[in-house]
Formats: structure tokens, sequence, C-alpha cells
């Protein structure tokens, strides 16, 4: 089951996708980030090694935020397309607020566990 902030992101992305925010797929989410038009990157977490050094190493060269998220098939879901290993966000604010959401989820995760590791969180 998928837990309320991924549905707010996965939503985010349709929001972007609908608003034209949004390139996909592996040949546009380049183009977008060597035109300096992607504000923030998304990779499959169970996308190919291949794919994540490429996207790794051209974000890092443009200098472009990457987050790896979701599935294939649950980023192509939300944006209403087949399987999608790559997603670029166009926009700053959705780009934002999507940063946001994967960050209250990580403190959330890390808030249940009690830390990264195992470690206890301070107060």
């Amino acid at each position: 089951m998928k837990s309320l902030k991924q549905n707010k992101v996965l939503l985010l992305l349709g929001i972007a996708m609908r608003g034209r925010n949004l390139v996909s797929g592996e040949f546009q989410t380049l183009e977008a980030i060597r035109k300096g038009s992607a504000m923030l990157v998304i990779i499959a977490e169970d996308a190919s090694d291949n794919t994540r050094k490429l996207f790794s190493d051209k974000c890092s060269y443009y200098q472009v935020p990457i987050v790896y998220f979701g599935t294939k098939e649950s980023l192509g879901g939300a944006i209403g397309k087949d399987l999608r290993s790559s997603l670029g966000v166009c926009e700053a604010g959705l780009a934002d607020a999507i940063v946001k959401q994967l960050k209250e989820e990580q403190s959330a995760v890390e808030g249940r566990n009690g830390g990264k590791h195992g470690e206890s969180k301070g107060t």
C-alpha cells in the first residue's frame, strides 16, 4: 500500500504533466537538462544502473537536483503513461513542492524508525 506522502508526490507529478511542466522519458529528460529547463529530475528506484549513472552524471554536470523515487510503473501511472524511468519537472514551484513532500516523507520514516540506521534522534 502506498503511503499518503507518496500519493501526494504522485499527484503533484500528475498536476505537472497536465500543466505541461513535466517531461518524461530518457530523451526528453536529457534534453530538458541540457537546455536548463529541468528544475528537478526524478529517477525510478528500479531504473537500470546505466540509467542511474547517465542521469547522475548529467545532473551533476548541469547542477540539476536529482531524486530517486517510486517505480517505473508508479511514475508512468502518475502521468498517464506506460513505464517511465525518468521525469523532468520544468517548473520551479512544483519542483520545490515535490522536494518538500519527499523530505517530509523521509523525516517521517526516520522518526518512526528512531533515526537513520537505527540511531536515536537527538531532541
